[in-house]
């Protein structure tokens, strides 16, 4: 079972050291989670950094930004998929469309409208996964990568 849990003392050091288990290219694409971290830690007020689970089983990690004030007036309020990463021997097992579930009904149960994420469009994914769990394309490009949405209130319960 997929949980998502606080970064804490006792797994810091294992969530730093899941970038290395990335492919090079992949490195180059996803931030390394030490920046992540650091970043939460200077964002403390709108991050939501959570290790991934399943089961005992450290396998990724995911950070929203739970104020991100570049989403457009008129989709507030929205979270922001800051960062998102499945460890290398974990990937297309499903994982990540378990975490994506999580995450939006997470936004839901918030009262959130939209959830945002972005990508890099070198590569197919992770862009074709994000279109297939439903993710829309705005066409609108932020610091070289493609932004796309999800709009929540329009989700049926079997679509989650």
């Amino acid at each position: 079972m997929i949980s998502l849990k606080p970064i804490t003392i006792d797994n810091l050091f294992e969530v730093i050291k899941l970038s290395k288990t990335l492919d090079l290219d992949q490195q180059k694409r996803v931030a390394d989670n030490i920046v992540s971290i650091a970043q939460a830690y200077v964002h403390y007020d709108t991050a939501w950094p959570r290790a991934i689970y399943e089961g005992e089983t450290l396998v990724g990690f995911v950070m929203l930004n739970l104020k991100d004030e570049d989403i457009p007036k008129e989709d507030q309020p929205a979270y922001f998929l800051w960062r998102f990463m499945i460890v290398k021997p974990y990937q297309n097992l499903g994982y990540g469309k378990k975490v994506i579930e999580i995450l939006i009904q997470k936004s839901i149960s918030e009262g959130q409208r939209y959830l945002y994420v972005s990508c890099e469009m070198e590569d197919k994914m992770p862009y074709a996964f994000y279109i297939k769990m439903g993710f829309i394309d705005t066409h609108e490009v932020f610091d070289g990568e493609e932004i796309l949405k999800l709009k929540l209130d329009e989700l049926k319960p079997h679509q989650i």
